[in-house]
């Protein structure tokens, strides 16, 4: 299996399976600094080169932390961070910003929290219902020309909303949820990032853990877990949702794999330019989400797959 891409329209050379930081500073439970800087460098050891992460998460605490990590190592990686989401002191949601002023102040944050000259990838987390796209873009665009940022990125818009901002400047990268549980970019995403040479990064490509089966109910969430609130870890949504699981472990099972890495495999079948970044703070699960690229699904396994999977979800993705 293919296990590097170029990134959109940069010269960035990027693995297909990368890491999402996120849970390293919140959302997922504890966390612990000490484990997660030897699982990033560990990352680098096993020859990942893209790393993700976001100014809101841990409330730029995680920015922080990957400074820490990669102090003395940004020349073997690709960074991807974001702005527009607020949060407040306390970590409380403030709602989006995308205005032109708050997208240079987010960024100049972003620099001195990662302690780096230049991000090598700038996305806008969600679009501003208040403030037109290319606006946002437009101010963007202003941190490329300032050497701020090598490349632009935006997650979670719509294919209208994408087409009108790779007008304004050049978009390298969408990300967007999409797993076995969330297929939504198929409808019209993916035909349009082929179109206009966007790479697609897949975020949250396990389910959120779902669908590793680690999860069986509510009981096997910590307190302060987010996915406590999320509409797919109801009682009732566990229920059904664990059919997705069977299905998963039935097909593992057959080829000898995890139901991880059968997950993370049937994303990467999709297309070559499939990027995504499945999160963990543990070394033994970035060991076993690489091993992903080991796993070859035939025509025969991709169809299989689509005959039993379920149709739909129950819960909203949020």
């Amino acid at each position: 299996m293919k296990r590097h891409t170029t990134l959109g329209n940069s010269s960035l050379n990027i693995n297909r399976i990368g890491l999402g930081c996120m849970g390293m500073s919140e959302f997922y439970g504890s966390f612990n600094e000490t484990e997660s800087i030897n699982t990033l460098h560990k990352a680098i050891d096993l020859g990942v080169n893209f790393f993700d992460t976001a100014d809101m998460y841990g409330w730029g605490a995680n920015e922080e932390l990957l400074a820490k990590a990669f102090k003395e190592k940004w020349k073997d990686i690709t960074l991807a961070t974001k702005f527009a989401v607020m949060r407040g002191p306390n970590g409380e949601f403030l709602g989006i910003n995308g205005k032109p002023e708050y997208v240079q102040e987010s960024c100049e944050k972003s620099l001195q929290r990662l302690g780096t000259e230049v991000i090598d990838l700038y996305y806008m987390h969600r679009p501003d219902p208040k403030v037109e796209i290319e606006e946002s873009v437009g101010a963007m665009a202003e941190l490329v020309k300032q050497g701020k940022v090598k490349y632009l990125g935006l997650s979670e818009v719509d294919a209208e909303t994408l087409r009108r901002a790779h007008a304004v400047h050049p978009i390298t990268a969408l990300q967007t949820e999409y797993s076995l549980w969330s297929r939504e970019p198929e409808d019209e995403i993916f035909e349009v990032c082929k179109e206009l040479g966007i790479t697609f990064v897949a975020y949250s490509p396990l389910g959120r853990g779902f669908l590793t089966g680690a999860i069986k109910s509510r009981e096997d969430l910590e307190a302060g877990d987010f996915r406590l609130n999320n509409p797919r870890f109801t009682d009732e949504a566990i229920k059904e949702n664990l059919k997705f699981v069977e299905v998963i472990e039935g097909i593992a099972q057959d080829k000898g794999v995890t139901k991880a890495q059968l997950a993370l495999a049937w994303i990467l079948s999709q297309n070559d330019e499939i990027t995504t970044i499945p999160g963990t703070r543990k070394i033994h699960r970035l060991e076993e989400n690489i091993g992903a690229y080991e796993v070859e699904l035939a025509k025969e396994d991709l169809a299989e797959i689509e005959k039993h999977i379920p149709k739909s979800t129950v819960g909203s993705r949020y």
